[in-house]
């Protein structure tokens, strides 16, 4: 015997298949983006790091070039 699939089975399979394809590639650009901001967040404090590393350099020398003075 043959399975005899209606018109609104086959409907519903597809709109299914389609739904089930587009959240899997929402999840897949939402991962890509996460770690994408992720990154981005790391390599903006890792610049912060060295700016504050380089202003305190730059301070320290400035104090040790005024008692060089004196």
């Amino acid at each position: 015997m043959k399975d005899h699939l209606s018109k609104a089975e086959i409907r519903k399979d597809a709109v299914q298949g389609a739904v089930e394809a587009a959240a899997s590639t929402a999840g897949e650009v939402a991962s890509i983006l996460a770690t994408a901001i992720k990154d981005i967040a790391g390599a903006v404090g890792g610049l912060a790091t060295e700016v504050f590393e380089i202003r305190d350099s730059a301070r320290q020398a400035s104090v040790e070039h005024r008692a060089e003075e004196t």
